[in-house]
């Protein structure tokens, strides 16, 4: 039997996919990427931005916009009022690392959260446990194996408190810009070697959260291309392919800080291309153009704004899902018996 999927472990699943086994959840774990959305709309230095200020605006994204997503992805550090706020019937992550990394030292190697463990998480409410792994094939095996390690680790305690294990892999190039057209070249490759490494079952990963294999700026047709073109449409979809058929756990796409536009454009890219994949976290590409609106003018315009612009963007993503595959469909075989619906978790 597959050790990844204890009933516990589709017990958390189940909390956190629709009836249909399809993961459209919300993400608003950021910290450092959200305090930097803040000073750039208040004119301030990021760590003058008030802590309070923060879990303010997560608890509005919360309670406004889980009634249409099946769960939401919150930080611990600053999310717990969030998670109170949830919708009744959405399910509960919640991250496991510390934010950020110091990209001038080598490797972006990964931190746990002081005074967390997978049990704890879960005893705050978590119905599952995600962690963000900075990962790139082109580092030095040394780099790799201690993050291999590291995460063989997570997905033991993940496995003893039968907590289902979310690993995220943001995939760089080390000594390159993110964004930039040099790693923009080598992308598709490391984000398929990064899915196949961490399907292996020494990892216990339940579920991949990945980006992407393209840099959407650098595809043509794209609604944020410019004027670089890397890959003609049909190769987009091939690398789309390649990195899904390299995933032998179930995988969600995250968006990568891209607009709402863009971001269905990516999935509409993947499923055209029979990319399968379970659902999607969907951050910034939801709520990021509300931070100015909530700086600028207040906690009454920030409910209008996600109400009407939220719920859209929300709504717009989910209609991209339709092509997604059920978690339980990519799990080890006999073990995909998905059981009876629950009530109340069907998307909008």
């Amino acid at each position: 039997m597959d050790l990844r999927t204890t009933e516990q472990k589709r017990k958390g699943l189940r909390a956190v996919a629709d009836s249909r086994g399809i993961i459209a959840a919300l993400a608003i774990d950021q910290r450092s990427a959200l305090r930097k959305l803040f000073a750039k709309a208040m004119n301030v230095e990021a760590v003058d931005v008030p802590v309070e200020r923060l879990a303010q605006f997560k608890e509005a994204v919360s309670r406004i916009l889980t009634p249409h997503s099946g769960a939401i992805l919150l930080d611990p550090e600053y999310g717990l009022p969030a998670a109170r706020q949830r919708a009744k019937n959405a399910g509960l992550l919640l991250a496991y690392e510390k934010t950020g990394c110091d990209k001038n030292v080598l490797g972006r190697l990964p931190q746990l959260l002081d005074r967390w463990s997978v049990k704890r998480l879960a005893a705050a409410g978590a119905d599952c446990v995600k962690l963000l792994l900075y990962y790139s094939s082109t580092n030095t095996a040394e780099i790799n194996d201690a993050k291999h390690a590291f995460v063989e680790r997570i997905g033991a305690e993940c496995v003893e408190a039968g907590v289902p294990f979310f690993l995220e892999l943001v995939s760089y190039g080390e000594g390159m810009e993110d964004k930039g057209v040099e790693f923009a070249r080598i992308k598709p490759e490391v984000v398929t070697q990064g899915m196949q490494e961490f399907s292996k079952l020494v990892y216990r990963v339940d579920v991949l959260k990945v980006g992407l294999p393209v840099n959407l700026v650098f595809v043509e047709g794209s609604p944020i291309a410019g004027k670089e073109i890397l890959h003609k449409r049909r190769e987009a979809l091939s690398h789309c392919r390649r990195a899904a058929s390299a995933a032998q756990v179930p995988f969600i796409y995250l968006s990568e800080g891209v607009s709402n536009e863009a971001f269905q454009f990516g999935l509409e890219l993947a499923a055209e291309a029979g990319a399968k994949f379970s659902g999607v976290l969907c951050g910034r590409a939801t709520w990021q153009d509300a931070v100015p609106i909530f700086v600028n003018q207040g906690a009454r315009a920030l409910d209008e704004w996600l109400l009407r612009d939220g719920v859209r963007n929300i709504q717009n993503v989910n209609r991209c899902l339709a092509a997604a595959l059920p978690w339980h469909a990519v799990t080890a075989p006999g073990l995909t018996s998905w059981p009876r619906r629950r009530k109340g978790k069907g998307r909008p």
